[in-house]
């Protein structure tokens, strides 16, 4: 059984993400480092360890910010993605050097000239829902099946059990990434771990990178052997 990357299973899941984004930012290939952000459960403690941890590490004068994907909400709301990543993050550090907040209203095209115009995002961070989901990459959901030129796509979860819309990063924009870092953590999770590295198709089994690193919990990866 394994995982198709590299898996790293710890108790100390946001500490090791935290010194992941710094290792990218030291050994990034040009002046700016372009990080994008999620909305998992686990996202605000990665941040706030991040925040905490690398705050005078990192030069966020020279961090361009993105997100892999946001609710159709108002960025204000208490669930938008936008809002938790300030608060955890962005807040706590100041300023980055640009922010590129994803629109709904706008549709996916804006967003999409904005990644192409990137030879690659440096790291994209994702969670895993139980169901094997990330970003806004739902089982099933249309955004699984666009066009592979395609880099934003909007999405729906075909279960209802996300209740908004999304805007998201479809899995060839997730390709075009040097590293991809996907935290795990709580029991919920442990099924969809134990089935993606029996080798289900799940939305997280089919994420591809250079560099595509699993950090889980204990509990999580319950599952594997």
């Amino acid at each position: 059984m394994s995982v198709p990357g590299d898996l790293v299973i710890t108790s100390d899941v946001a500490g090791e993400f935290s010194r992941m984004v710094v290792s990218a930012f030291r050994n990034r290939p040009q002046e700016t480092f372009s990080l994008a952000l999620t909305g998992s459960h686990d996202a605000r403690s990665c941040y706030e360890r991040l925040a905490t941890e690398a705050g005078a590490v990192i030069d966020w004068w020279k961090v361009d910010v993105y997100w892999a994907d946001e609710r159709c909400i108002p960025h204000d709301h208490d669930d938008s993605n936008y809002r938790m990543a300030r608060e955890a993050l962005l807040d706590r550090v100041g300023a980055a050097h640009a922010t590129h907040l994803m629109r709904c209203a706008e549709g996916p095209d804006p967003y999409q000239l904005r990644l192409g115009d990137l030879d690659a995002m440096d790291l994209i961070h994702l969670g895993m829902g139980p169901d094997g989901h990330v970003a806004g990459l739902f089982p099933g959901s249309e955004a699984m099946t666009t066009d592979p030129g395609r880099l934003v796509a909007m999405s729906e979860d075909p279960s209802g059990a996300s209740p908004y819309r999304h805007m998201t990063m479809t899995l060839g924009a997730l390709a075009r990434a040097r590293q991809v870092v996907i935290t795990v953590t709580g029991a919920d999770r442990a099924s969809a771990m134990a089935s993606i590295a029996s080798g289900v198709g799940l939305p997280a089994a089919l994420v591809s990178a250079p560099f595509v690193t699993w950090l889980v919990d204990p509990d999580a990866a319950a599952g594997l052997s």
